[in-house]
């Protein structure tokens, strides 16, 4: 993703202030002034989120409605999933794709009735909206929410903290959602995140959203965490990140992210193909057309940290890929990354080098997620 060029032109989230007072640390991101870490630093906030439970500001994130009898047939047009066949108040994941199956955005939806309700990259949103516009804004009403602030709550407490404020929340399971009333506000809350953890993400109207936070605060399970425990949560859960894991340039299957795409959506399925880029992601599927590169997970057998953009090699010291998000996991307490190579070089126990500084520094390809998730599936 991508930061704002000066801070005189960020945005701010409803809770801005509220990490002021905190005393986090705030860096432009998504074109938002966000709160990157607080006081107690980014390896509290990792552990706490592992332990008890974290609060999150995810405001930058972009809300917005599909509205009209044909939203769920022209949303297919745009994604190989299944949107027509989600139940009421089930969350799916999806990938925007552009016609040579490159991934504009991944995102989520819920099917709540009268509308989609859909969740996409802060700093794809203006793209994202656009894109939808230009394509099926003839056949659906598409509605933006920036009045709408979004928070998470992530880790296995949250559920107990989170009870206590909106009674029922504990009865939803992981990917699906329900309406529920604070202090005569309406709430959204899906039983999802982006730590590998359980946890909720609530969608709460902006002026109320301070309020709420603190409210959730004031729970003896809940601490503030940052942009930076965030990313490494949702690297060791095996999460990609729109702008590192995920581009124009990248499919679906070179992403690995095949279970994305369900039976419906694919050759022989009842609703194969008609999306953008369907004759290249499906190609690849039925494997007419090659896959030259492949998303895999990789454990550092050094305690040296492996970033982004760092090449990797094999023996012979060709270059074979690259990393595209890489840290030390602070659970796994090994540095740990996500990278793309040439498919010869994918398969579990394959050892590669990752150049750092002109050194080269051995890595085992692994399955991913590096920590098990824990999502609550009743």
């Amino acid at each position: 993703m991508s930061a704002a060029a000066s801070d005189t032109t960020l945005l701010q989230t409803p809770l801005h202030a509220l990490h002021v007072r905190l005393g986090a640390r705030m860096v432009p991101f998504a074109g938002y002034s966000m709160p990157v870490q607080y006081p107690e630093g980014l390896m509290a906030e990792h552990r706490h989120t592992r332990e008890a439970a974290s609060l999150f500001d995810v405001s930058h994130m972009g809300q917005l409605k599909l509205a009209g009898p044909e939203a769920a047939a022209a949303f297919e047009t745009l994604m190989p999933v299944d949107v027509a066949g989600l139940g009421l108040n089930k969350q799916r994941y999806g990938l925007l794709l552009n016609e040579a199956g490159g991934i504009i955005d991944d995102l989520m939806f819920v099917n709540r009735g009268d509308h989609l309700f859909v969740i996409v990259n802060g700093a794809c949103k203006a793209g994202d909206i656009a894109h939808m516009q230009a394509t099926i804004g003839g056949r659906c009403q598409i509605i933006p929410m920036p009045e709408q602030a979004l928070l998470a709550l992530q880790g296995p407490k949250a559920v107990e903290a989170l009870k206590r404020l909106l009674p029922g929340v504990e009865q939803l399971v992981f990917m699906t959602g329900g309406a529920f009333d604070w202090r005569g506000a309406e709430l959204y809350v899906t039983r999802s995140g982006y730590t590998g953890e359980d946890g909720y993400e609530i969608s709460v109207p902006g002026g109320r959203a301070e309020a709420f936070a603190q409210a959730l605060l004031a729970e003896p399970e809940v601490k503030p965490a940052g942009l930076g425990a965030r990313n490494s949560l949702r690297l060791e859960a095996g999460l990609c990140l729109y702008g590192n894991d995920l581009d124009p340039t990248t499919t679906p299957v070179e992403a690995g992210l095949n279970w994305a795409m369900q039976k419906v959506r694919r050759p022989g399925g009842e609703r194969a193909g008609g999306f953008l880029g369907a004759e290249a992601v499906l190609a690849q599927l039925e494997g007419k057309l090659p896959v030259n590169r492949k998303r895999v997970g990789l454990i550092a057998k050094e305690r040296i940290p492996v970033r982004e953009h760092v090449k990797l090699e094999n023996m012979d010291g060709q270059t074979i890929g690259e990393v595209t998000s890489g840290l030390l996991g602070p659970t796994i307490d090994q540095p740990i990354a996500m990278a793309y190579v040439q498919p010869d070089y994918a398969a579990p126990g394959t050892e590669v080098f990752a150049m750092v500084r002109g050194k080269p520094v051995p890595m085992t390809v692994a399955a991913m997620p590096f920590v098990p998730a824990r999502y609550y599936r009743g």
